[in-house]
């Protein structure tokens, strides 16, 4: 993977500073110098990136429709009193991919939306946990009290219905135009996944990818998905009762005593309510961000489309998560192609909307309907 100048400067300022040590003062001073003059040369060409002025003026809006608005069925959608229409933020030259974007700013008082123009050739599209849960492929939620992705059947059902719905058509409209299709995974690059999968380091070819898919076949209906029943007798003191009975009987608990020693381990696939192509990359969690970032660098990517779940927990704090790549790219959170989890309801429709407009507070928000392809069909 190539070096960035930046990195080979910085790679070779270390190099100069371990070296100096082993040789007298007056050639250490001279090291030091040169050092401080490559890290000064470094900063200025940094600096030397130009910059524009951004007018900061928000007009009113009158009578807007509410936001998220497509999908009733998976998010409720937004509505505020306020909203404003601020000026192009992203604004690339020869954009191909009009992506409408909103945030809120309790400081403004309102929603604040805004068009941006991007070139697709440097927009990644990034789906988050498409785990393949209760889908066929033979990784299922243990019985009977086991837990797993939304943490019932019922639930991961409703999800993969959203997925299939929502999702996947969203990734074919943006496939051919993209650079990239990802998708993240819990786990390391396991043997059989590196056979069946893309990932940042290769790609499988046809033969070992159905070599992969016998034996991930293979792995995952092998695995006994049956744990622990519910406790029957729970015993509790005098004093705290209420603290005994929750220690002993959380409302999450998703260890090897009710879902198997061996469940996490398992390969977990990619969703098969997900069109995966051979092009298609897999980031795993296990290796962290730098992997991902680097990859994503190295291939001019700077703007990234976020879907997947779960809106509160992955989809925000995961390798992928957009707290990772906001410090690097223009993320927009694609908020109806995401669900939060949804305890206690039997809908995700007020989770997802609460998640994401918390997430405004600090990141732009766009949706399925506001992504545009303007540009010359590729396909």
């Amino acid at each position: 993977m190539p070096i960035s100048g930046p990195a080979r400067r910085r790679q070779s300022l270390s190099l100069i500073m371990d070296m100096s040590g082993h040789l007298p003062e007056s050639i250490r001073i001279f090291f030091a110098i040169m050092a401080v003059s490559v890290g000064s040369a470094s900063l200025m060409a940094q600096e030397a990136v130009p910059l524009r002025n951004y007018s900061n003026s928000l007009v009113k809006l009158k009578n807007p429709e509410p936001l998220l608005n497509d999908y009733p069925e998976f998010i409720q959608p937004v509505i505020e009193e306020t909203r404003y229409e601020g000026p192009i933020l992203v604004d690339d030259e020869n954009a191909d991919l009009e992506v409408r974007a909103w945030r809120f700013s309790y400081n403004a008082r309102g929603i604040i939306e805004m068009p941006n123009r991007l070139r697709s050739k440097e927009t990644a599209v990034i789906m988050v946990h498409p785990w393949g849960i209760d889908d066929g492929q033979g990784w299922d939620t243990p019985e009977p009290a086991g837990v797993a992705d939304f943490c019932t059947p019922t639930k991961n059902h409703l999800a993969a219905k959203h997925t299939s719905t929502v999702i996947n058509p969203f990734l074919k409209a943006m496939r051919g135009k993209a650079s990239y299709i990802m998708y993240s995974l819990p786990g390391p690059e396991d043997p059989i996944r590196k056979k069946v999968y893309r990932s940042v380091r290769a790609t499988p070819t046809a033969e070992q990818r159905a070599e992969g898919a016998k034996e991930l076949t293979a792995k995952l209906k092998g695995f006994v998905y049956k744990g622990e029943p519910l406790p029957s007798v729970i015993r509790l003191s005098q004093k705290t009762p209420v603290i005994d009975y929750f220690k002993q009987f959380p409302g999450l608990d998703s260890s090897p005593r009710y879902n198997n020693e061996g469940f996490w381990q398992q390969p977990i696939p990619v969703t098969t309510d997900v069109d995966v192509y051979p092009d298609d990359i897999v980031i795993y969690d296990q290796e962290g961000y730098e992997p991902l970032r680097q990859f994503l660098l190295a291939n001019g990517v700077r703007h990234v489309l976020l879907t997947g779940y779960a809106t509160d927990m992955c989809f925000c704090k995961t390798t992928a998560g957009y707290e990772n790549l906001s410090r690097d790219f223009n993320v927009f959170l694609v908020g109806d192609a995401s669900l939060a989890t949804f305890p206690a309801n039997n809908t995700p429709r007020y989770a997802t909307n609460a998640h994401i407009s918390f997430a405004a507070l600090n990141q732009l928000v766009t949706q399925v309907s506001w992504v545009k392809y303007v540009g010359k069909d590729k396909n």
